[in-house]
């Protein structure tokens, strides 16, 4: 978190009264916190739609829509919700924001609301209400949803983090203790489990959420998309040391990963394929709600943990972004602001975080507290990745550009061209150079 600029984390954060121990993420929050109101008044006859990425554990979609049909009861409001793939959300939302017609608010993923960011509602009374009631949102989001300081384009969902899934049993049977802190040890892990024929495996496919791996790859060893100034820097041989080292890497990785989507590592582990990938918690939860005998019995075994770190020698997470947007075409703007305010309250936004079984992690920093985080130990190495995260656009500012960028899978293909052997590391950075210069147009 360090970083961030703290002072934006605590902007409009008035009620926080206490943060002696932030770094442990242990917050006190002063009573007047409850004290916020917002008055929106619904356009009468109003009715929304919905359209959001399809649920990876079923208990997130339960608890939203049980969330739904309260803001119905208490409102009147017809909700429709609609659900697809991460992969379809984009586009779909990109034809929307265009022809001016669609689903009144959308939850999509990453910075994609700097795509479009005129085509948007402006929800800055909602925003700045949710953070002062709830402790102030992580300096991510508003990175991610207002780039410019000023106007917030949609509001923060959470994040679904990608975070080290393994079988504890395969890793100490490698001779390690506990999971590598370094990339060294990291590298040594993965060679160990090769040798034992438990090997791991990460997505080199155009996967939203499990190709962020690359971009921990990148950073871990000082590289960058762009600098502060935007200026494109992907061709550096800081770049050229992660992909050095992601060719050892990827050397121990179980075939087929050139060609893995979201759902492909999933698979592969509860079917006993690896040992160790990144992802959200969904395998774990699987585990735990399997009626598969044989992937019940993984459960015992998982275990969490961050990625290591690299040469710079910081933490550098990357993690799906979750955000909600309203688009400027909705005939009922105060109606859709609403329900996002509805959706965000603590009765409701606990009561999801909890039926997702921490499959989110929240964006607001009163959530800290919420229940899912201590109710199982495993779920907690989850909990802070909003807060811990850097956007996909680093080092620079988030707009566009960095939008474009990031939909454009610029790091991903870049890291697997080379570490496969498909480019050399020096061609595949070159080509990510040109690539991303497109967009970050001087």
């Amino acid at each position: 978190m360090s970083e961030f600029n703290r002072r934006k984390f605590l902007e409009g954060s008035a009620s926080v009264a206490a943060a002696a121990t932030l770094g442990t993420g242990a917050t006190v929050f002063a009573p007047a916190v409850h004290a916020q109101t917002l008055a929106l008044k619904p356009e009468k006859g109003a009715k929304l739609r919905v359209l959001r990425w399809s649920r990876f554990v079923q208990g997130d979609i339960d608890a939203y829509m049980l969330n739904v049909k309260k803001f119905t009861e208490k409102t009147g409001i017809e909700v429709r919700v609609d659900n697809e793939g991460w992969e379809d959300v984009r586009p779909k939302a990109a034809v929307a924001a265009n022809t001016g017609g669609g689903p009144d608010i959308v939850l999509s993923t990453n910075d994609d609301a700097n795509l479009y960011p005129e085509k948007l509602l402006d929800v800055t009374d909602v925003a700045e209400y949710l953070g002062k009631k709830y402790g102030g949102w992580y300096p991510a989001v508003h990175q991610y949803l207002r780039p410019d300081g000023k106007r917030w384009l949609g509001l923060g969902l959470g994040a679904a983090g990608s975070m080290i899934v393994y079988r504890d049993s395969m890793v100490k049977a490698a001779g390690f203790t506990s999971f590598p802190k370094d990339t060294a040890g990291f590298l040594a892990l993965h060679k160990a489990l090769k040798d034992k024929g438990t090997p791991g495996g990460y997505a080199l496919g155009n996967a939203t959420g499990d190709s962020l791996w690359t971009n921990w790859l990148m950073w871990s060893h000082g590289g960058q998309l762009v600098d502060k100034n935007n200026k494109v820097v992907i061709d550096s041989p800081e770049t050229i040391k992660a992909l050095e080292y992601g060719k050892e890497l990827y050397a121990t990785f179980i075939p087929g990963t050139l060609s893995w989507l979201d759902p492909n590592n999933n698979k592969a582990f509860l079917d006993g394929q690896i040992s160790v990938t990144n992802n959200g918690i969904s395998i774990y939860y699987a585990t735990k709600t399997s009626t598969d005998p044989k992937v019940k019995e993984l459960q015992s075994d998982i275990q969490h943990a961050s990625f290591p770190i690299g040469p710079v020698g910081v933490p550098t997470e990357s993690h799906l972004f979750f955000n909600q947007m309203i688009f400027k075409y909705t005939k009922y703007p105060q109606a859709a602001k609403e329900f996002l305010r509805f959706m965000m309250e603590r009765e409701q936004f606990d009561a999801w975080l909890i039926g997702a079984g921490g499959y989110i992690a929240h964006p607001l920093a009163a959530y800290e507290s919420c229940p899912i985080w201590t109710s199982d130990p495993k779920h907690t190495a989850y909990r802070d990745c909003v807060k811990n995260m850097r956007p996909t656009g680093h080092a620079g500012r988030l707009g566009y550009a960095s939008a474009g960028a990031g939909a454009d899978f610029i790091v991903a293909n870049m890291v697997a061209e080379a570490i496969s052997g498909s480019k050399t590391p020096k061609e595949a950075a070159e080509r990510a150079q040109k690539r991303a210069e497109r967009y970050y147009k001087v």
